[in-house]
């Protein structure tokens, strides 16, 4: 395997278990907000909400909405009130601090990885939040830098993004390598800034033309090759 010089990880449903506390959390505001007349179960409402904010999240990447229109517009076009809708996106976030959670493997792959290379995080989430997951999951010091797009002022997949952290780590783009679980903001946004990438995918083989340098199932088999 080719030698890196640093590694730089995706942080949401790479290293912290984001899928699971956005599921609680929609799950409880389904019970605040009473929803059954609008949707018949939580899932239901789950199923509307999903789809609408990963697009969302897809044109935060490029650049297309801020981050205010995201936080407010994927609760908007699941409970159309104006006023609800705020309310519920700030309610949201609290509640995904709430169930945070680490996914398996993270601790002792984290650990792994800085026994043997800078590591350096780079996310899209929303600072409010990923500061909080980043100080409870008791990894943080591990980490040598720490990218929040929206304090960089440039979304992944954005290649300028990545760029950022090698100029901070002082390495070439071909001494870096990407972990990740997303292929349109972490693999392909690697592959854009000439970065390796390695990519977490748990649900079999990729679609044609999705390619990384590395695809393993989980976090054991970035033990296995880096």
């Amino acid at each position: 395997m080719k030698r890196y010089r640093v590694i730089f990880l995706d942080w949401d449903d790479t290293i912290g278990d984001w899928s699971h506390a956005e599921q609680c959390a929609l799950q409880d505001l389904y019970a605040i907000y009473q929803l059954k007349s609008v949707y018949p179960t939580a899932a239901d409402f789950i199923a509307a909400y999903k789809p609408y904010n990963m697009e969302l999240w897809t044109q935060y990447g490029r650049g297309e909405i801020s981050k205010e229109e995201l936080h407010f517009q994927r609760f908007h076009h699941v409970m159309g009130n104006p006023a609800q809708a705020r309310e519920a996106g700030d309610i949201f976030l609290q509640l995904t601090n709430k169930y945070f959670s680490l996914m398996p493997y993270a601790e002792e792959t984290v650990r792994y990885l800085a026994e043997k290379y800078p590591l350096t995080i780079i996310s899209n989430g929303f600072k409010e939040v990923q500061y909080y997951k980043f100080a409870h999951s008791g990894l943080q010091d591990y980490f040598s830098y720490t990218l929040i797009s929206e304090e960089v002022g440039i979304n992944k997949p954005q290649p300028q993004l990545f760029e950022k952290a090698l100029q901070l780590n002082g390495v070439n783009a071909n001494e870096a390598l990407m972990i990740g679980d997303s292929y349109t903001s972490d693999i392909a946004g690697a592959k854009a800034a000439g970065i390796d990438s390695l990519w977490i995918k748990s649900d079999g083989l990729p679609e044609e033309g999705k390619e990384a340098t590395y695809i393993v199932a989980d976090l054991r088999g970035v033990m296995q090759i880096v």
